[in-house]
This record gives C-alpha cells, structure tokens and sequence, in this order.
C-alpha cells in the first residue's frame, strides 16, 4: 500500500488530493476495504475517513472519496490551517486474520489565504472612442484659450497706459494730464502816475496818497523779475 504524493502546501480555503493505491496479485476478488487516517504531533491518530472496495464514490462535508481501482482518491476540501498534519491510508483484507497493512506518510502543510485586492481601489478605465474624450475636453480647452487671451489683453492695457497712451483709435492719441486752475494771492504796491494834462489844484492834493489792490493771478502765469521783487518786498 502506497500513498502519494510524499508532501503538499495548499493555501486556506482550497483543497488537497491524495492517493492510496494498493497492489493484491494473489487474490484480486478478496473483501477489503479502505481507512485514512491522519496523525498530528507523531501521536495523535485519528480515523478521518473509510472506503469499502465495492463503493465507487464517498462524500462528506470536508472529505471526497473516489474508487480507481487500484488507486483510491481522497480530496480533503475547504482547507484550515489545522489541516495541517500528516496523513496516510490503512487497508484492511477481511476472512484474513491479522490482514492489515499501513501505507506511508504524507505531509501536508495549509499556509495562510492571500489577502484578496477590493476591486474598487483601483477602478479600471473604461476603454471609450477618442473622439467622445476631444469632445469632453472641447469646453475646457476653449474656456483655458479665452483666459488666455484675456490676460494678454489686460497686460498689454496696463503697459499702455503706463506709457501715457489709452487704448482708442489703436493706441495713438497721447494722454494729457486734466489741468486744474489754482489760484493764488499776491500782494504788491501799485504806483499811479498823476496825469500831466490834468491840473489838480494845490489846496485839493493830499499830500499822501497811496492806493492797494488785490489781484489774483492764475498759476500758469509766469512771474516776471519786478513782481517777484515786490513780492519778496
């Protein structure tokens, strides 16, 4: 009696498959019937499953037993890690005292389930026609030109204008500054001259007479030299 293969590793969840086959050349029509066993820590020992020559198909909530005579299959399902162990087959020839006979061991090790990836972290783009993508971005690229062409126009505006030109008739009348009349005071003595032709008589003549008067004079008008005089006078 053989059982195969020697060593599996399976991740939790699956599944594992054994084999047990045996060879009876002397007496092919004997009774027999199949155990497997599965031991764990070299001492525990424990009965997981039995098979009779006659049953082409056993099946439990974790174990799969099918007839291939000579070859039996055992398929252990829905794996855990405490699946982990050793197993092997037993094959028991009734009307044949002390008849039984044990196969080698098999190891299997259950390692831990990979961690599944959520498909919603990392969506995946839908192939679409090109021309829906141009039509889509159409409006931005028109709204990013308009801006565009707005800042160049506001820039060019501002440099303009600093240059002392407005922006009518294509830039060319220069900007002249408003003019405000200020006015100001200027105080002075103003001398009459006596007309010669006409004779005052002595008696009426002051003997002083002097005349003020206050003009005001816009801030454009130049100062002539005697003004300026009288002025600081």
């Amino acid at each position: 009696v053989t059982f195969s293969p020697a060593m599996l590793t399976r991740s939790a969840g699956g599944s594992a498959t054994f084999f047990c086959n045996i060879s009876r050349e002397n007496d092919s029509s004997a009774e027999y019937s199949l155990n497997w066993y599965k031991e764990t820590n070299h001492s525990q020992v424990q009965k997981i499953a039995e098979m009779s020559r006659n049953n082409s198909l056993t099946k439990t909530e974790k174990y799969l037993l099918t007839n291939h005579t000579p070859a039996f299959k055992i398929e252990i399902l829905n794996l855990h890690q405490n699946d982990s162990g050793s197993y092997y087959c037993g094959l028991i020839a009734f009307f044949e005292p002390n008849k039984v006979m044990e196969s080698n061991r098999s190891h299997l090790v259950v390692t831990a389930a990979p961690e599944k990836t959520n498909a919603t972290d990392e969506p995946e783009m839908e192939e679409g026609d090109p021309l829906d993508h141009v039509k889509a971005m159409l409006p931005g690229i028109l709204l990013l030109a308009g801006a565009v062409v707005l800042l160049i126009f506001g820039y060019l505006t501002v440099m303009y204008r600093r240059g002392g030109m407005i922006p009518c008739g294509g830039f060319t009348k220069e900007e002249k500054p408003p003019t405000v009349s200020v006015s100001t005071v200027d105080y002075g003595v103003l001398e009459f001259q006596w007309d010669q032709c006409t004779q005052v008589p002595p008696e009426t003549q002051p003997v002083d007479q002097t005349e003020y008067a206050t003009i005001i004079f816009p801030e454009e008008k130049p100062v002539t030299p005697e003004r300026g005089k009288k002025h600081q006078d």
